[in-house]
Formats: C-alpha cells, structure tokens, sequence
C-alpha cells in the first residue's frame, strides 16, 4: 500500500551518493555518470562538500575511510588522520577546552592527502575533472539553504570575540556573501578557495605537504603562536590498513582499527548480538533501554582500554568477555559512566556533536566507499589561511590532555579519533556504507541506525529517519521526542537521566547510507537533520 508523506526511495543500477549537501552528492554522481568510480567519485564529493559545508570539513582537515575494493574482493580501511604535533605543548595543557581554538589546536592536516591516495590507488580520473565541480561552485558561488544559515550565523558571534581570527574569517565567509549577511538564498562566492583548487588540480598533495600552500599555512600559524611545522606536515601519510570487524545478524561490518575508536561500535554490536531485539516493540522502552545500557558499557570498556593492541582487542570482542557485558544489560541495574574522554568520577558533559560530515558512494563496479571526516568544531580552529580561504582544523581539541588521565596523549603518537566509516558484507558481497558525523555520539548513533535497518528491518531512509538518543557522562541521555512520552516516563525509571530533545537534532548526528540488494539495485539514504541528500548516477 503507497504510504503518503515520506521521502520517496531512491534506487539505481548504475550507482549512488549520498552525502551532506545536495550540490556535493550531485558533483559525485555526475563523476560516476561520466565513467568515474566510487573513488573518483569520493574526491568530488568531498571537495565540493569543502566549499558548501566550509564549517564541516575542507582540505585541511582529517578523516578515515573504508572502502570495498571490487578488484581486490576486499575491505580496506585509508588512515588520513595525523599524529600529535612534536611540539605540541602538552606540559602547559590540563584541559581540552585550552585547546578549543585558535593556532594550537590545528592539527597537521590529512584530508587532501587521502583523497588523492584513494585516486591514485584505485581511480579511474585526474585531479582537474574531480576538483573542477568544486572550484566552479567555490568561484561562481551558491544559494545558501537552511544548514548554510544556521551554522554560518551561529558561529560569526563567538568567532568576533577572536581579534586575531576574526578579520580573515569574516572576510572570507561574511564578506563573500551576497548582501554581506547569512539568508536563505544569499550567494556566498569563495574565490581564494577556487584559486586553491585550481593550484591543487594542477600541482597535486605536493602543494600542501612541503610546497607553497604549506609555507603559507605555517607562516600563519607562526604569526598567531602555533606549534605545527613542516616535519609534521610531511610526516603526514595517509596509510591502507586492515579493518577490524565483527559478525551481527548473518552480516560482518568493517571499521578502521586502532587507534581509530571505532571498536566501541563493533563492541555495542556484538552485546546486542545476545538480544532478540526483533521481538520486542520498535522503539519501545525494552528496545530503547537495552540499547542504551550496551552503549553506554561499551563507551566505558573503551574509555578504560585506551588504545588496544590487536590481542587486547581480541579479547574484548571475545565471547567470553562480551557475555559478560550482556549480563550487565540483563542486571537491570542503573549504568553509570563517562562516554566521551577519561573523567576521574562520573561526571557530565554536555552534548558536543562536533562538525564533521559523513558521505556514502557505491559504483556499478561494485565498489563502496564510506569515509568520515572533519574539521572537528564548527569552522575547526577558526583559523583562515590568508588568501587562501583555506580554513584549518582543531583536532587536537580531541587530543586527551588531562594529566591524569591513563590516555593522555604524546608528542608524534597518533591520536585516537572518534570516527566509524563502516562497509557492511554478507557472504562477501558489500550490501551497505554507513557512516554519522557527530564527535563521540558516532560510536553511539551507528548502531542504533543498525538496529533499526537490520533488527527491525526499516527501509535504509526510513532507518537513518528513526528517533536517536546521544549519551554523555554519568547517566544523561538526549532523546528525540517523537518517542512516546509512556516510553521516555518507563525509561527514566530504569535509570536513564533521560532529556527529552526537539524531534529532531544533529546532535544524534547526520547519517548517509548506500544498500545494495541481491539484485544489484542501490538504494540511498540521508538525514533529515541536515542539508543531507541522495543522488543517483
């Protein structure tokens, strides 16, 4: 029976995008209808998400991906995050909040390194067709739609109150848009960003890690006291690794290892894994309450873990140890702890939901490719490289600092990140992408999406449309309020310090998916919580 008032489904044989912006999925499905692929494809889609989303990420920022390689008949997973600054000034830093913005939060950038890589690895096109989408929107200039507005405005105000940052910012961001204010329609041209991309297409990653756009990035960070320098520019490689993954319902979904921290969503799989979640009321307060308590034990074993060896790994996805953590759930007993960074006592933080994107693509070859990056907060550092319109990220604000803490980090040592690019096989065939911005509720988020899609079996729109809830330290949890309020009541009797959000927030994230059927059809998913879109190729 046709169900009125929902988004259509989206299908194709020849190919899919789904990404943040409708202009970015456009630019990597029209790669794909040119005779691209999905790798092509990425570079396309996230460059153009660089100049239409500039507060989310860009090409100095960091990310991973995980991609299906039809070729190979095999899931990799390409590290571009980057290491702690050598001269990183730890000895001074007790917080993370220090480190909120400004020159000494940047970190060595690795975006526009990983998506070259992934062309030169396993793409089908040159630079110059894959940046060209990016470098006509960033030259010619776009409408703003309500996500531009939103995020644009929100930040000028904190942003004025940096005098060192606020001239170039303003110039680049408040300046370049028509009518010299954020408004729906409002056109905001970046002309030193085209420029960039034009240099880029030509020159290639050269022209950031060690070439002129490198100088002028550290020449600025010099100015305003920062502590990044070309050794950590040109330490920054982006590295194939093997995934990790674990098995959930007849299907083996694939993350980045460690010290990416995206075991803690294979983790809150594998707990589930021991529940019947099928038979209990979609959205109800035994589905919600289960899943709640696995993901709320599983952010503490990795809070506790740090950064695992591969057997310490192992064993926390060992059955063994995993039954345990089910008995936990079973308990009834109230679950208390952080979930975000080590805290010497359960405290509670608020809902940071960080400003990263997340884009799915699948090709008619049969490749997939998930990839998850950021510029961490809203507009990263708050630092534009003059003449550029480059604007630098602040992942160090993720780097735990506290002295006391048993994961502080370390001068050169990579940094845990936050991130879960995933593919999903079955029976050795890619059947889904999947991916969330959204800082530490990523971890969280993916599987409550999973559940839906693969437990209850929502259609992927339909999945990624289902109410979320984002858990932070103690016992607090968010939750959209198109739950049932009966729900929500039961729920805070079980033990959940329990919010009631608006019906929809991104700070449960802003998911993009891409399913494959048996038949070979796409079929594209995206979230309404952002400006997020599906486009077929």
């Amino acid at each position: 029976m046709l169900q009125h008032g929902k988004r259509p489904t989206i299908a194709s044989r020849h190919g899919m995008v789904a990404a943040a912006h409708p202009l970015a999925a456009a630019a990597g499905a029209r790669v794909l209808g040119n005779g691209g692929n999905a790798f092509d494809a990425a570079a396309a889609t996230a460059a153009t998400l660089n100049v239409v989303e500039p507060y989310m990420s860009g090409l100095a920022g960091l990310g991973m991906a995980t991609c299906y390689i039809a070729a190979e008949k095999r899931v990799r997973s390409l590290d571009y995050m980057t290491h702690i600054p050598y001269k990183f000034p730890l000895e001074r830093l007790k917080r993370r909040e220090d480190v909120l913005r400004g020159p000494v939060a940047v970190g060595a950038p690795g975006n526009l390194g990983g998506w070259c890589e992934m062309v030169s690895a396993y793409g089908t096109k040159k630079l110059p067709e894959l940046f060209a989408p990016a470098i006509a929107i960033a030259r010619d200039g776009f409408s703003m739609i309500e996500f531009n507005v939103e995020e644009i405005s929100g930040a000028t105000g904190e942003l004025r109150g940096h005098s060192a940052l606020y001239p170039e910012w303003s110039r680049t961001y408040l300046e370049g848009i028509s009518g010299g204010r954020p408004q729906i329609g409002a056109v905001l041209r970046q002309p030193d960003l085209a420029a960039t991309y034009e240099a880029l297409a030509e020159q290639g990653p050269g022209l950031l890690y060690g070439g002129e756009l490198g100088k002028k990035m550290l020449v600025r960070l010099g100015e305003l006291g920062g502590c990044l320098t070309m050794d950590d520019l040109m330490a920054t490689r982006p590295k194939w690794v093997d995934p990790v993954a674990v098995d959930y319902r007849g299907r083996t979904v694939h993350v980045p290892p460690p010290p990416c921290e995206a075991f803690q969503y294979l983790l809150t799989l594998r707990i589930l894994e021991g529940f019947d979640l099928a038979k209990m009321q979609r959205n109800g307060t035994d589905h919600i309450d289960t899943v709640l308590r696995a993901i709320r034990l599983a952010a503490g074993v990795r809070i506790a873990t740090g950064v695992p060896s591969t057997q310490k790994l192992a064993e926390i996805l060992s059955d063994g140890y995993v039954e345990g953590l089910r008995a936990r759930v079973r308990d009834g007993k109230p679950v208390t702890g952080p979930t975000e960074q080590w805290t010497p006592g359960a405290g509670n933080s608020g809902a940071e939901e960080g400003h990263t994107t997340s884009f799915s693509i699948a090709d008619r070859d049969g490749n997939m490719v998930c990839v998850t990056q950021s510029l961490g907060s809203v507009f990263g550092s708050g630092v534009v490289v003059p003449g550029t319109g480059v604007c630098l990220n602040n992942f160090l604000y993720w780097a735990d600092v506290n002295p006391a803490s048993p994961n502080r980090v370390k001068q050169g040592d990579y940094m845990p990140i936050c991130v879960a690019p995933s593919i999903v096989t079955q029976d050795g065939t890619p059947v889904l992408a999947l991916g969330t911005p959204g800082s530490y509720g990523i971890l969280q988020t993916q599987p409550q999406a999973m559940v839906q899609y693969i437990d209850f079996g929502l259609p992927l729109q339909q999945a990624i449309e289902a109410p979320r809830a984002r858990l932070t330290d103690g016992r607090a949890v968010l939750l959209e309020s198109r739950v049932d309020a009966q729900v929500r009541d039961q729920l805070r009797s079980r033990g959940h310090d329990l919010m009631s959000g608006p019906d929809w927030t991104m700070k449960v994230g802003g998911m993009q998916g891409v399913a494959r059927d048996a038949g070979g059809t796409f079929t594209g998913g995206c979230d309404p919580r952002r400006d997020s879109y599906v486009v077929p190729a």
